[in-house]
């Protein structure tokens, strides 16, 4: 008999693709505060797009079982017999790019309510060495009663999930380990050995394996960083930065990286995590905040040069109405958390233009929700003094851009997907 019981806290875009995964093996209660989320997922629809309806219903159970499967629950009772706690709630900053980790509190105090002897607690939120055993770890104990490492365990393995990404799923991505003891770092690993077919890396620590996940992001973000200020250097010149990038990537070694804004839940937050961290140990990182900087400077960036470009073609800005494809952080995808895009929009309606959204991804209550922003989900029929594609989904691809624009309309391609001519882009 399957003695192993999985409790995942947080059934987001992280959560709910391993908890799904999880219940093709073994016994698991996805657990989520969010009411409406769980009536959602309970009728077997996924509003975030990541697990495939059928996929989902394929493992759905109607009640709390000892045999494999899912059960989505927002009662805590629920979980109280599991011995896995997978915690995957999200890992934001505050409006002074400080961390915010009152998401992952509030899920170990939820966890350290059900906590028994033996049990172990595995953090996948993104977070800078050190945040499972000095900050969630002493809630757990405190909650639950129990001494961490006598009474109870934790480990440690950073999500790795690529919303939207429909060919790196959760099983194909390998995963890194860790426990708060050996015997538990083995145990820890082979859970996941069990479901991920990429396989798995066991690190040594707890804090080797969180530094590992912010620092995967935090490359990244340096990267896109030194690809946008050539943007910005190779623009001022009238040089073309893609085909540039084109002919440097002819090399075996050259990065491939291209320039854009720079959001979303992991790439345009984890960087201020770690340097965080480094400012507590004394050390004032100078290139990841550097690197930041310039990618949080873009939405400026793009806005003025569409700015420039309309006042260059006669247009009056005042009034001018400007039609922005895409508000979610990246293609293909409903999440718009943390979306530069909105930096794009607040720019130009600086200037004093009239913007309308286009995303047939986006929910609008959600948008309007977290930015205070209108979108539609329906192609607009008017025209418009400029047309600006912010986001590269598919659906843009089959624009008649021409019965869009007014005569000496611009438009800007931030992404540098179209092959219609444009008058600029990045």
């Amino acid at each position: 008999m399957n003695t192993i019981k999985i409790a995942v806290i947080g059934l987001g875009y992280v959560g709910l693709p391993l908890a799904r995964l999880f219940a093709t093996k073994f016994a698991v209660i996805g657990f989520d505060i969010n009411k409406d989320r769980i009536h959602d997922l309970q009728s077997g629809t996924d509003t975030t797009l990541e697990v495939e309806d059928e996929v989902l219903q394929s493992v759905l159970v109607k009640e709390p079982s000892s045999e494999n499967g899912l059960f989505c629950s927002s009662n805590l009772e629920d979980i109280r017999n599991c011995n896995y706690y997978i915690v995957t709630v999200p890992t934001p900053v505050d409006k002074n790019n400080r961390p915010d980790l009152t998401p992952l509190y509030k899920s170990s105090e939820t966890v350290g309510k059900v906590l028994k002897k033996g049990d172990i607690v595995i953090y996948e939120s993104t977070v800078y060495p050190g945040v499972t055993e000095e900050e969630c770890i002493p809630v757990l104990e405190n909650i639950s009663g129990l001494k961490f490492n006598e009474d109870f365990y934790a480990g440690y393995s950073p999500e790795r999930i690529n919303p939207g990404d429909k060919l790196h799923t959760v099983e194909k991505i390998l995963k890194v380990t860790a426990g708060s003891t050996p015997e538990i770092g083995k145990k820890v690993d082979a859970l996941y050995a069990s479901v991920i077919e990429a396989g798995t890396h066991r690190a040594p620590t707890i804090k080797v394996a969180e530094a590992a996940k912010v620092i995967e992001n935090s490359q990244r973000d340096i990267n896109i960083a030194f690809v946008n200020e050539l943007a910005k250097i190779f623009n001022a010149m009238d040089i073309d930065t893609h085909a540039v990038l084109e002919a440097a990537g002819t090399k075996w070694n050259f990065l491939p990286f291209k320039p854009g804004l720079v959001g979303g839940h992991c790439i345009g937050v984890d960087p201020y995590y770690l340097a965080q961290r480094a400012q507590e140990f004394g050390y004032h990182p100078e290139i990841i905040l550097a690197g930041r900087r310039l990618n949080d400077s873009m939405g400026q960036y793009v806005a003025s040069e569409i700015i420039k470009l309309m006042v260059k073609k006669d247009i009056h800005i005042k009034g001018a109405k400007v039609l922005v494809l895409g508000i979610t952080f990246k293609e293909n995808c409903p999440d718009v958390r943390n979306t530069k895009a909105v930096d794009v929009i607040s720019n130009l309606e600086s200037f004093g233009t009239n913007v309308t959204i286009y995303d047939p991804w986006a929910n609008p209550d959600e948008v309007k929700h977290e930015y205070g922003l209108t979108t539609t989900k329906k192609l607009p029929s008017e025209k418009y003094d400029a047309v600006v594609l912010t986001v590269s989904h598919n659906e843009y691809l089959k624009i008649d851009f021409a019965s869009l624009l007014n005569k000496n309309g611009v438009l800007y391609d931030v992404k540098g997907i179209l092959k219609v001519k444009t008058d600029g882009r990045l």
